[in-house]
């Protein structure tokens, strides 16, 4: 069976997470953050899910509700599973702790195998494959694992493995990373996608919640039992899935952050991308609401008003109105109106862009109504008297903001 996290409250994505969690937050236009480790576990005919909910999950239940419905009359199932204090007053204190309030899941089930994943990042992987590697190792548990750059390495839990990739070392989000053999500008790094063995994880959940520590996988449980049981890496750029190219071996975003949501959606929008929605042999499933096609109007070539997208993902119920986008991901429902240039933004449900605004570098949350004229990305000094406006220049605004 499957269990994914996806509790966490997402403070690194404010104001995105304000309203919903951050496995809710939309990506690619209509879909939703926790569409893609879903998908990954339906293509692998992985079926019986349950997902652990914590923190303003109203909006992931909804969309859990109308678009993840398999048939439990034949054992397939994706089931929220709401934090209820099964084990105490606490709410989930960490990883772990997810884990082990919710034992009663896994000894209802009685899997063989258990695969304990993250619900909010962007990746495909044919599960079954880490899981073949994990039984024909006889492990006791298995990591998901990818070279990230050294100088983003302290992020992620790092790990040093040996010729058979059994691990033999591991730091969590170290200040100073090993670099891989041979790599001096790499580190492995771990996913946070975990296959245990059922009683592997039913003993060590146990036996971590008896004791005062963070209860959480990477920072308490593996950093100590990786030296006494069978704890191996799984190397993820071997991961092949049916109809992806070569170049899309190895593809992970972790989406933890407003920038690298962004930079993530900029790679949807590339001629030949690099992570490809369109395989046919490896769909991304979503909910999709009832709307009708997107439509481009005007072509008055003399006044310069013409309907006009490049570059850019444009879902269902998309209006472009006279105006020109570039670069753009439109979740459903937007309208672009006469004499706007929209370049390099992430505009999601219903937001309306108002005659001659000229927006750029921007992430627009749902619904938000962009007066005439306004401009966005230019003056980076204004906006943030406005608006969030990260480091690098991204500017934010909030759902159902007033501008």
């Amino acid at each position: 069976m499957t269990m994914i996290l996806a509790g966490g409250q997402g403070e690194r994505l404010m104001p995105l997470t304000r309203d919903r969690a951050k496995p809710a937050v939309p990506f690619a236009g209509h879909y939703r953050i926790i569409d893609f480790v879903l998908s990954n576990f339906i293509n692998s005919g992985l079926t019986k899910v349950k997902i652990l909910t914590q923190f303003k999950s109203d909006s992931l239940n909804r969309h859990l509700a109308r678009g993840w419905q398999l048939a439990p009359r034949l054992g397939l199932y994706i089931d929220p599973v709401p934090a209820q204090m099964r084990t105490g007053t606490n709410w989930y204190l960490g990883t772990a702790d997810a884990i082990y309030q919710n034992l009663n899941l896994v000894k209802d089930e009685h899997p063989d195998y258990i695969c304990v994943f993250g619900g909010d990042h962007i990746y495909k992987m044919d599960v079954r494959q880490m899981l073949d590697a994990h039984i024909e190792r006889k492990a006791e548990l298995t990591i998901a694992a990818i070279p990230k750059p050294l100088k983003i390495a302290s992020s992620f839990g790092v790990i040093e493995v040996d010729d058979q990739w059994r691990i033999i070392g591991w730091e969590e989000k170290p200040k100073n990373p090993k670099p891989m053999p041979g790599r001096p500008d790499m580190a492995l790094c771990s996913m946070g996608n975990y296959v245990f063995n059922r009683d592997t994880l039913i003993n060590w959940v146990e036996a971590d919640a008896a004791q005062n520590t963070n209860h959480d996988f990477g920072k308490d449980i593996i950093t100590t039992r990786y030296k006494t049981n069978r704890v191996y890496a799984y190397d993820f750029s071997t991961n092949a899935i049916p109809g992806a190219e070569e170049k899309e071996k190895g593809y992970w975003r972790d989406v933890g952050t407003l920038d690298e949501y962004f930079e993530a959606s900029m790679d949807l929008v590339e001629v030949v991308p690099t992570f490809n929605l369109y395989n046919r042999h490896w769909p991304v499933r979503t909910f999709n609401p009832v709307y009708p096609p997107a439509k481009f109007v005007f072509a008055d070539k003399d006044n310069q008003r013409i309907g006009i997208a490049t570059d850019s993902l444009v879902s269902e119920g998309c209006v472009i109105s006279g105006g020109r986008i570039h670069r753009c991901v439109l979740s459903p429902a937007v309208r672009i109106n006469s004499y706007c240039n929209v370049e390099e933004c992430i505009l999601m449900e219903g937001v309306n862009v108002g005659r001659y605004s000229r927006i750029r570098r921007a992430i627009i949350d749902k619904y938000v109504e962009i007066p005439p004229g306004t401009e966005i990305g230019f003056n980076l000094a204004e906006d943030r008297k406005r608006f969030h406006v990260t480091d690098s220049g991204i500017v934010v605004i909030s759902k159902k903001m007033v501008l």
